[in-house]
């Protein structure tokens, strides 16, 4: 699934082809991909004439802002893509919106699962929207500090409060799985058992990783590619994840992995103590 950088990444190749152009017409080739807000039949009605005013995201969410208070929320949810499709690339099987823009680009929004969707809302809609209303801070946008705090009498495992889009926004198994380890936290380590040392570090490990993989334009480990079709390289930088058996970079030991939160999770018993005095943070291990 798309995480925060990924999805930042996907925003930035978006801009420069979509904001100020007007949309021409829309074809809806699936009509289970719009959710909320307005359905597919007013969509189809009400969105030709407008202008793209602004792309942004916010957490794991795509927004498209439109003239006339509509703004189109995409979630990408498993293996959703919005594609920028070259002038002879004709929509596949798995092409469920085409946007027709005012200077001959398309917009293709395609999703092999079927699992992500596009809702069409309001402001006030989106607002009262409860994803959208229950999510957490931005990481990149608030202070380490203040994320700690959010860790301050919750209990569970520390993973699965990553996880938590309610207490942060964006973040998955991937930057989680690297932040733990940089952290030297275990993954399913009781969060009330974190000093608040620890969990000062582990959000500042948080961002910096967040913003690594926006540096490299996300990781690409399955399908995911930017709007223009490009992969991330972020992938290249893993400590842990999807490591399992392979030697730790930091003291080669085998890492290893649990289930937290339904999700499989890999880290090294050495380096990522937790809870009781944990390795130290700080920094991409080499290798």
């Amino acid at each position: 699934m798309p995480e925060l950088p990924e999805v930042e990444t996907i925003a930035r190749s978006l801009r420069p082809a979509l904001e100020g152009r007007g949309v021409v017409s829309l074809e809806v080739r699936h009509a289970g991909a719009v959710r909320g807000g307005l359905d597919a039949d007013m969509l189809l009605r009400s969105l030709p004439g407008r202008s793209l005013l602004a792309v942004r995201r916010r957490a794991k969410l795509m927004l498209l802002e439109c003239s006339g208070d509509l703004i189109l929320a995409f979630h990408l949810k498993m293996t959703g893509r919005l594609h920028l499709p070259a002038p002879e690339e004709a929509p596949d099987k798995h092409t469920h919106l085409i946007f027709h823009l005012d200077d001959g680009t398309r917009l293709f929004f395609m999703d092999v699962r079927k699992f992500g969707y596009c809702a069409a809302f309001t402001e006030a809609q989106l607002q009262a929207f409860p994803f959208y209303a229950s999510l957490g801070p931005e990481p990149l946008d608030t202070a380490p500090e203040a994320l700690a705090r959010r860790l301050d009498g919750r209990r569970g495992r520390i993973k699965a409060l990553l996880l938590d889009q309610t207490v942060l926004a964006g973040v998955g198994n991937i930057y989680a799985d690297e932040a733990l380890f940089r952290a030297g936290l275990r993954p399913d380590a009781p969060a009330q058992a974190l000093s608040a040392p620890q969990k000062l570090r582990l959000m500042t490990q948080v961002r910096e990783v967040l913003q690594e993989g926006i540096d490299c334009c996300g990781a690409s480990i399955r399908n995911y590619v930017n709007a223009r079709g490009d992969a991330g390289a972020f992938q290249n930088t893993f400590n842990v994840y999807g490591r399992a058996g392979q030697p730790c970079p930091r003291c080669a030991a085998p890492l290893v992995k649990v289930t937290v939160a339904g999700r499989t999770s890999t880290f090294c018993q050495e380096c990522q103590q937790g809870g009781g005095g944990g390795a130290g943070g700080g920094g991409m291990a080499p290798g």
